[in-house]
């Protein structure tokens, strides 16, 4: 039953924080960063969130760095939407998946590309 409400705090504080993050008014916060996966401790007392900005791999170094001034803010509001009795603490870790993932389907859709420019050895 433990895993049951644990995995069900994580998706509820990812859930949030996506929202949340919207109403952060820090200019180094990009406007185009979501939250990629949150970890949350055993007890319940850390939060790791890893978020990711489309703008670049810098624009999300400086979101978190925003985010990190923010985290008293993020975790009020956090506390007062999920009604938790204890509310993490908030840690900030810049992730490039979001631009690693678009690197990966550009070199698919450069082979899709290549295998269409291609001649057919079958006729």
């Amino acid at each position: 039953m433990a895993g049951y409400k644990h995995g069900r705090i994580t998706s509820d504080i990812q859930l949030a924080m996506s929202e949340l993050l919207r109403e952060v008014k820090d200019p180094r916060v990009s406007p185009l960063i979501g939250v990629v996966k949150v970890d949350v401790s055993g007890d319940l007392s850390y939060a790791t969130i890893y978020v990711s900005a489309i703008d670049g791999y810098e624009a999300t170094l400086n979101s978190v760095k925003g985010l990190k001034s923010a985290a008293g803010y993020l975790r009020r509001e956090l506390g007062s939407r999920l009604r938790l009795r204890k509310v993490p603490e908030l840690r900030f870790v810049a992730d490039d998946s979001i631009i690693k993932s678009a690197e990966i389907m550009n070199i698919i859709e450069s082979f899709d590309k290549k295998e269409n420019n291609s001649p057919n050895e079958d006729d």
